[in-house]
């Protein structure tokens, strides 16, 4: 037992492990902090898909490596380079995108959570879950079509940009407006982000689902076509029927009740109370504990 003991120190005595400093420290959370945000922000795009893609390619390579596939390797070696540029070329918006993100972030605050209390989060105000049910129920006693996609975790940025900006905060009145027949924006659909009306005239895909009713129009085929490939509920006015109908995960569910609107809209809300004060509760804590032992 004794010589597997001097076996294992002996060992370990002749590991060079490297000086770590507070310098190195700090990089390494910073790293760590970058790589956090970059993950969370691929999570909700479309460039994880992409980026899927480009890991099947590299899994391949890195085959090819071991087995010395030496022609695909020389291939690779010879275009890396326009590889490299066609994939900035790719991710082009993604990337435009969270460099904006980054210059609107408060980085400190995002590092150290002083803020006290609790905060409430979602993703968009009950104000707006009224106004989007009484404007689609309004619309529908007079039989106005109309066609409301309600972003979530997957940026609709692509089909924001095929439509006319608006940037207005959701109102009632002004869905009606926007869906008014002969107005120059009631053909198409509008994006709904958080509490505001991005885009309106937005073109979908067309779901392209055989099991949809042969007596759907194209504004239903639209809404089930958008849910098949984000996660959004897009939430459609019949103009022959004057029926409210709800597309979401590549489902449609027809002829809603107000109330059944209502319930979709909440789970959409994802409410949820964070407590921020834990730092704060943790130093108070402290002084109770100091106090005490005075």
């Amino acid at each position: 037992m004794q010589n597997i003991l001097q076996m294992i120190i002996g060992y370990l005595s002749q590991i060079n492990l490297p000086n770590i400093g507070v310098i190195d420290v700090i990089e390494i959370l910073l790293i760590s902090f970058f790589v956090y945000q970059f993950m969370v922000w691929i999570k909700y795009t479309r460039a994880y898909t992409l980026l899927k893609g480009i890991l099947t390619v590299l899994a391949f390579l890195l085959v090819a490596y071991i087995f010395k596939m030496t022609t695909i390797l020389w291939i690779v070696e010879k275009v890396a380079s326009a590889l490299a540029i066609g994939v900035v070329v790719i991710f082009q918006p993604e990337l435009r995108k969270v460099l904006e993100q980054l210059g609107q972030k408060k980085i400190m605050s995002a590092l150290i959570p002083f803020d006290a209390g609790r905060e409430v989060q979602e993703r968009f105000t009950d104000k707006t879950v009224n106004e989007l049910v009484k404007a689609c129920f309004d619309m529908g006693e007079v039989k106005t079509g109309a066609l409301i996609v309600i972003e979530q975790d997957i940026r609709l940025t692509e089909y924001e940009r095929t439509g006319i900006n608006v940037d207005a905060v959701l109102t009632s009145q002004l869905l009606i407006n926007i869906f008014e027949h002969n107005t120059p924006l009631h053909d198409g659909a509008v994006l709904v982000r958080g509490n505001r009306i991005v885009s309106a005239t937005c073109y979908l895909p067309l779901s392209d689902n055989m099991e949809l009713s042969k007596q759907l129009g194209t504004r239903h085929r639209a809404g089930v076509g958008i849910s098949e490939v984000s996660d959004s509920v897009t939430i459609i006015v019949s103009e022959e029927t004057g029926q409210v109908s709800v597309a979401q995960h590549g489902r449609l569910i027809r002829n809603v009740t107000s109330n059944r609107l209502r319930e979709i809209l909440v789970k959409a809300q994802n409410k949820k109370v964070v407590d921020n004060s834990k730092l704060r509760h943790l130093l108070k804590g402290r002084v109770k504990h100091e106090e005490k032992a005075d």
